[in-house]
Order: structure tokens, then sequence, then C-alpha cells
């Protein structure tokens, strides 16, 4: 597959003020096409002062030189961003919704290490409530990939088809701890991941999107649930992002002995996830 190699981690904010001025001119369908080719970033290095301020926003023990499992993302998201700003992207960037991940952690990774980090739409597909894009983030060192993701983002529109949506249930894990969300936490996790999308800043801002207030970064979410479940150095996780959590608010998490966990409220689940060893049944 041919791409475009960078020298350096595009700017966020021109990426968004782009995205948002093109987002109305585009018209989601699921059979539009999608732009060919990936964005690359050769030999990358981690800013082990923002990582460290990242493991402390999302809960995660800084004491080994490791990644912390969904930190990758964060190191991808820039491109994934130019990717779903430009006008080749046929989905509009507003209004977007973070709806699934699933990443594979072929070993652990040292955060003094230097990685090629490459992005790429992989492909569209109707979801029933619009249409979803699967974008495709990887980690190589040396040439070989130690790290990937696939995350699927949502637009919303009206359609007749019943495909796609949420994976069946599996049974609920128990609720093991109660967590208090601050009000910035939004504000705090944008710092040190880049993603200072409007909703998750403050009130007002939110409030021009239809939320009551701002609402939690689903990474934030993903990454706070496996800093308190804990996952092997060869690993694989799914997440689903189901309802958004409000803040301030209080949520509840939960675990079982099978790798499954969950993010709650009163009265409905935020997320439901799995965290296995690579090449477990259970990531079947």
């Amino acid at each position: 597959m041919s791409g475009t190699t960078l020298t350096r981690p595009p700017a966020l904010a021109p990426l968004l003020a782009r995205g948002a001025l093109l987002s109305p001119l585009k018209r989601p369908r699921p059979d539009a096409p999608v732009p060919t080719g990936r964005l690359l970033l050769p030999g990358l290095r981690v800013d082990l002062a923002r990582l460290a301020a990242y493991e402390r926003v999302c809960g995660f023990a800084a004491a080994d030189d490791t990644l912390p499992v969904t930190y990758p993302h964060v190191l991808g998201f820039p491109l994934a961003m130019r990717l779903m700003s430009a006008r080749a992207f046929p989905l509009p960037l507003l209004g977007l919704v973070h709806t699934s991940i699933g990443i594979t952690r072929h070993r652990a990774l040292a955060a003094t290490g230097t990685y090629d980090v490459g992005v790429r739409v992989e492909r569209l597909a109707p979801h029933r409530r619009g249409t979803e894009a699967f974008v495709v983030t990887e980690l190589r060192e040396d040439d070989t990939v130690v790290w990937e993701s696939t995350s699927t983002y949502l637009a919303r529109h009206r359609t007749a088809s019943a495909a796609g949506g949420r994976s069946e249930d599996a049974p609920e894990p128990p609720v093991v701890g109660e967590w208090r969300l601050g009000g910035d936490l939004g504000r705090r996790y944008g710092a040190v991941s880049g993603d200072r999308n409007p909703i998750h800043l403050h009130p007002l801002t939110a409030r021009l999107f239809g939320f009551p207030r701002a609402i939690a970064h689903g990474m934030w979410s993903v990454a706070r649930c496996l800093a308190a479940h804990g996952v092997p150095d060869a690993a694989f996780v799914r997440a689903e992002f189901r309802a958004p959590v409000l803040l301030p608010g209080t949520v509840r998490y939960a675990q079982d002995g099978e790798g499954r966990f969950a993010l709650r409220g009163d009265d409905r689940v935020h997320l439901t996830g799995l965290a296995v060893p690579l090449g477990s049944r259970g990531q079947e």
C-alpha cells in the first residue's frame, strides 16, 4: 500500500478547523469511495514527560519503562485526524462518534523505543444508525508490527438498514470499584492526549452538540478500566463505547476473572470490554 510520509506529527487544531469547515459538504453513505494509501510517521520517540502526565490522568502505574496498552492510540491520533479531516474522507468530522476499539499488543513496548506509526482507513460499513469508518493504526519497530488497533467511527444519518451495531451482550461482571470524576477531567485528558474536542472541555461547548454537560473521552474510559484491570504483555483488548459519561459524575467499575470489564452509571452501561492474553480463546 502506498503512503505519505510525514516528518512530524500534524498539529491537531488546524485539522479540527478544516474538518469542521468541510463537514457540511459531506453526505455520508456506506458505499462512498474510501481514500487509499496511509500516513506514515517514522522514527517517533515518546515524550516521556507527556507520557507520565497521561499515566497520572488515566491511573496507570509508572513503575516500569513500558507504554500503557492504550498509549499508541495517542501517538497515532494526529495521523487519524489528518485522514478524517481531509476532503477525500467521505464522512463529516463534526458529530463523528468513536464507537469501538480493538487492540492487539504483540509484546510490551519500551517507553524509550523508536517506532514507526502508520494509519489508514480500511473500509466503510453500514450501521443501524448510519455509516461506520474502520481506521487502522499500527506501530512498527524494526519493520515488525508490535501494536495494532482498529477503531470504528460512526457518522449518524437516516438509514433503512439494520446492519451493524453492538455485539451480543455477555454476562455482566461484578462491580469492584466506584470512581468520582471531576468536571475538569475532559480538559485534563485533552491536555495529555491532544484530543481537545469541544464536547469534552466545557458544559457550554458540549451543549452546542446536544450534551447537557461535558462528557469524558471514550479513550480515557477504556484506559482507566485497563489500568485497574491489568493487561498481559501480549494481549488482545476490545472495548465498545455504549453511552457517554457526563462530567462531573460517578461511575462504577466492574470486572471478572474471564477478562471482561465494564463501566456503569446509575441507569446505563457506558462501556463494555474484554482484555485477554494474545491467542486466548476469549478473543474470538
